[in-house]
């Protein structure tokens, strides 16, 4: 194990020298936690002891590079699992996604890559780009890491990001579409206990990545949205303490289970997905118009040639709203409050 490692600079290590990881596989710890290398951004810790009770997680941060907040949390979180100041109670996969985006302070270097899961990385008559190698190598890894999981044991996974622009609910997740399964009411309550209390129902497949988890492991997962994209090193940490303690407690701690009022939570439901299909795709609102912003039944959103796109509700509401995607990626999510139905308890 080399002296980097032992002090905890795995993420430096496989952002600017990779190749010093290229002779570590796996280790055990002083305090025996075994721990695992099995490519640059990619690293689990499995705790002495396992048993039915263990839990198996997966943090993945910086699946967009300049959302950062999420990656220095991880990096930290990392750093204090091999140094011992942290130890695991349950195995947990930390997953840094596009370390070259990361160095380049930008979204992504040639093609969003949380748009590439679930095959979609395959798709595109032969396309071949370090996005779509990452986002292969990423569900591999998390496919690998479950498969070393009992069938029914616990599997969550929390894809971490900051949002481009602001928002009047500043954290929020989107809960994956379940097909057949149900909502957790314990799961809301651990995001509650991040901070994150409004949830996005979305209600059909995506290639994202924690739909990815959710579809094809049967995972709780979610994308978390915990405030806005900075630089690294410009984040107001203090605004992701609840986040950062709540990721730690559900690692470190053998029974981490908050409780939630389900009517202290704004739920809404996924009403439209606009895709871009035209070059002239415009959006009918300021650049800086928060997420989560409103409108009443009939407002024009966004047009292009051949199309308009208004509200069906008053209320309605915009999220991820982006006219520079690719054709034929969504532009702009718009969302209507709900309830949960039928919640598992």
């Amino acid at each position: 194990m080399t002296q980097p490692i032992e002090n905890g600079e795995f993420l430096s290590l496989s952002r600017h020298h990779p190749e010093a990881l290229s002779g570590i596989s796996a280790f055990t710890l002083d305090n025996g936690t075994q721990v695992t290398v099995t490519a640059p951004g990619i690293i689990s810790f499995t705790p002495k002891a396992v048993n039915a009770n263990t839990k198996h997680i997966i943090y993945s941060c910086g699946v967009h590079g300049n959302e950062t907040a999420p990656i220095e949390i991880c990096d930290e979180m990392v750093k204090h699992l091999l140094t011992g100041k942290l130890q695991a109670c349950h195995r947990v996969l930390f997953l840094f996604g596009n370390l070259p985006a990361m160095d380049i302070g930008k979204r992504f270097v040639e093609e969003n890559m949380n748009r590439l899961f679930s095959g979609a990385h395959s798709d595109g008559d032969g396309l071949i780009n370090n996005e779509r190698i990452r986002a292969k190598q990423l569900e591999d890894a998390v496919s690998e890491f479950y498969a070393s999981a009992p069938a029914q044991a616990p599997r969550f996974h929390y894809d971490l990001h900051t949002a481009i622009r602001a928002s009047k609910n500043e954290k929020f997740a989107v809960y994956p579409y379940l097909h057949e399964r149900r909502h957790s009411t314990g799961q809301l309550a651990f995001l509650a206990a991040c901070g994150v209390k409004t949830i996005l129902l979305s209600e059909s497949p995506t290639t994202t990545f924690s739909y990815y988890s959710s579809c094809q492991h049967q995972a709780h997962a979610f994308t978390v949205e915990l405030g806005k994209v900075r630089p690294f090193g410009e984040n107001d940490m203090s605004r992701f303490e609840d986040a950062k303690q709540a990721l730690t407690k559900l690692v470190t701690e053998k029974e981490f289970a908050p409780e939630v009022d389900l009517s202290t939570l704004d739920i809404y439901r996924v009403n439209q997905v606009i895709n871009k299909h035209q070059d002239d795709f415009t959006l009918h609102f300021a650049d800086d118009t928060p997420n989560f912003t409103d409108y009443a039944k009939g407002t024009v959103l966004a047009t292009e040639s051949g199309a308009s796109y208004e509200t069906q509700y008053d209320g309605e509401a915009i999220v991820f709203p982006n006219a520079n995607v690719a054709l034929g990626q969504r532009a702009l999510l718009t969302v209507v409050p709900t309830t949960l139905e039928n919640p598992d308890v």
